[in-house]
């Protein structure tokens, strides 16, 4: 039996995933809790949030972050992707960064004009 809470709404239903009895959730007060619950065990996701440098913006950093949730254990893939990556001005919320990031199938894309 793992515990989780649950991070789909600020209730925080404190969950419990029995993993012997096919991935049962307990504890959650709606079906995307139950949904969280077994996600979180059988194929966790993340979205990534990160910044990258800029030339020619108003500050030295762009917000980015992954298009869709990518595989936990793609996160620090999809990070090293972004390291030394340098941008140019202009840049609109939504632009492509980096199309498929770390083979994940997620773009990363600007989060602010700049």
């Amino acid at each position: 039996m793992t515990e989780l809470i649950c991070i789909v709404c600020p209730k925080g239903c404190r969950l419990k995933v029995d993993e012997e009895n096919g991935y049962v959730v307990s504890g959650n007060s709606c079906p995307r809790g139950a949904e969280y619950g077994r996600n979180e065990l059988l194929n966790p996701v993340r979205t990534v949030t990160s910044t990258v440098a800029i030339e020619g913006g108003i500050h030295r950093r762009l917000p980015v972050k992954t298009s869709r949730p990518v595989p936990k254990g793609k996160m620090s893939d999809v990070v090293r992707t972004l390291d030394g990556l340098t941008v140019k001005s202009p840049v609109k919320t939504g632009d492509v960064i980096v199309a498929n990031a770390a083979g994940t199938g997620a773009d990363v894309i600007a989060t602010r004009d700049m």
